[in-house]
């Protein structure tokens, strides 16, 4: 689940197992049109009856969960929670089923342990007040209800069973620009509807979009509403939010708006297009200078197999200025975007398809890797950057500050400027809670420096090849993504299928090491 900085509104929680219906967004009155009640004059109150007995107040009253302020739930009372469908940094999803009906839902346990702060109280309550809110929407996941026992919060809410927005691509093994428009059709949809109603989402990627089932006509649902805001009328933005690929230039810059959901649908659509994303680097901040240089490639293959309609679009929706980029709503009318509009049934390069493949899978692998590494580093390995972590961290609270990581560096005689410090510091803040807990620090250090030591990647590779037999397999590779919340049956199909380059069954260090060295998808894009 992401967090974000900005603060929740103090709207009550309902807990109820009964779904009601969405609440619609309603905008404050403007300055002078706010309503006059009338208020009736005073009622006398009734003078208690007297009486000698005491007054005894019950002892059964329920208990009151500190997240929602409703009573404590025992949700296996109402739900059987099943097998783990994911993980995240502050919970687990499970497959879950009503005990009522035997109706199937997903429900995400958020261990209130990890809730330390009030900050991370007030995100998770905005979460499911927007999720309350959007709820009913065809293209939004479906909200069924949240619920608080002593240890756990639990969202539970529609189980989308057809897997991520590139499944379907890659299973049916070829496209045309048509289906691409069907699916980007989808996800503006999405972007417009979060905006007619005061949504602003903040973390549009192709991992928060779920089939919700198998079948061919299976629409596409948004999901992950963790980093979403309500708008508020003419307020700036300024928390760093999003991913890396699909942060929008004026994120970087720390003062944005509502345009920033449409500059990530405009990057899935690129990379549904071509299997790539438009502004890429082998690390977070060399993907941000990408961004921020905002050079745009249409030009290079596939691009001139693509139409000029849908080429038009992507310009549209990826303009630098936000001022000047398309709104969902004109998007939704373009041409190429439209129903029975212009795009091609003609099926688009297989190399597309390729490409997109290992962009999914290396994305997976790698990540999985670097954290290995860092977490797995000797004393000896570590043992500067660790005295550099502590004498950072000034207050001993285990995390570093913005202030603290400035203070330090200019301790060091850096000259980084303030947009260099916290394009670094939003680099190493991997979980975007304002800190750089020790193993970002070691993570984000390591990875600029040290990734291509060889003892450091034959570590990362001992770590996954567990029966120490030279080669991982696939159960090992399982039970170390698992770990890592990746552990999903196509993630790793896909990972054994793209580095697995003698297509044994088994990945060996040599392809293993050309992975890790390798950028962050297929080398046929540096020569585009």
């Amino acid at each position: 689940m992401g967090l974000c900085f900005t603060k929740a509104r103090d709207v009550p929680i309902s807990s109820s197992p009964d779904r009601s219906p969405p609440r619609q967004y309603q905008p404050p009155p403007k300055k002078g049109q706010e309503q006059v009640k009338s208020t009736p004059p005073p009622q006398p109150r009734p003078k208690p009856a007297f009486t000698s007995k005491p007054i005894t107040v019950a002892s059964s009253s329920p208990e009151i969960g500190t997240i929602l302020g409703k009573p404590i739930v025992d949700l296996t009372s109402i739900y059987e929670l099943d097998k783990e469908l994911g993980r995240g940094q502050f919970g687990i999803t499970y497959l879950c089923t009503e005990k009522a009906t035997g109706s199937k839902y997903a429900c995400k346990s958020i261990s209130k342990r990890k809730l330390v702060k009030s900050k991370d109280i007030e995100d998770v309550r905005r979460e499911i007040l927007i999720l309350q809110h959007l709820t009913g929407q065809p293209n939004i996941v479906e909200f069924k209800g949240a619920y608080e026992d002593k240890q756990n919060l639990h969202l539970v809410m529609e189980l989308c069973s057809g897997g991520e927005l590139f499944d379907r691509i890659i299973a049916k093994g070829s496209y045309s620009e048509q289906a691409a428009a069907s699916m980007g059709r989808q996800i503006v949809t999405v972007v417009h509807v979060c905006h007619f109603m005061g949504v602003m989402h903040r973390d549009l990627k192709p991992e928060n979009f779920l089939l919700a089932s198998r079948d061919n006509d299976s629409p596409l649902k948004a999901t992950d509403f963790g980093l979403s805001v309500f708008i508020e009328e003419g307020k700036i933005y300024r928390d760093f939010v999003g991913s890396a690929y699909y942060v929008a230039p004026e994120v970087l810059s720390r003062s944005y708006g509502k345009e920033i959901d449409v500059w990530s649908a405009g990057v899935i659509l690129y990379i549904l297009l071509s299997g790539v994303p438009p502004f890429w680097g082998e690390t977070e901040k060399a993907i941000f200078d990408a961004v921020i240089e905002g050079k745009l490639d249409l030009e290079s293959a596939p691009w001139p197999s693509i139409s000029d309609s849908a080429k038009d679009l992507i310009k549209k929706m990826l303009r630098h200025d936000p001022r000047k980029r398309i709104t969902a709503a004109k998007a939704l009318e373009h041409p190429w975007l439209k129903e029975d509009g212009e795009a091609s049934d003609k099926p688009i390069d297989s190399a597309v398809l390729i490409r997109m493949k290992q962009f999914r899978a290396m994305n997976k692998l790698k990540k999985v890797a670097i954290k290995v590494i860092a977490e797995n580093l000797s004393e000896e390995d570590i043992k500067g950057l660790k005295e550099m972590f502590n004498n950072m961290d000034t207050d001993r609270s285990g995390a570093i500050t913005y202030d603290e990581l400035k203070t330090g560096l200019t301790r060091l005689g850096s000259k980084l400027t303030e947009s260099e410090l916290k394009q670094l510091m939003d680099a190493a803040d991997v979980d975007k809670n304002g800190t750089i807990d020790y193993i970002e620090f070691i993570t984000a250090t390591m990875q600029r420096h040290r990734l291509e030591k060889e003892e450091h990647l034959f570590k990362a590779f001992q770590y996954f090849d567990r029966d120490k037999s030279g080669f991982i397999t696939r159960d090992e590779l399982k039970h170390a993504m698992t770990q890592y919340g990746m552990g999903d049956e196509a993630s790793i199909d896909e990972v054994i299928d793209d580095v697995d380059t003698d297509k044994d069954g088994k990945i060996n260090y040599e392809e293993f090491s050309a992975m890790m060295r390798k950028g962050d998808h297929d080398t046929d894009k540096k020569q585009r």
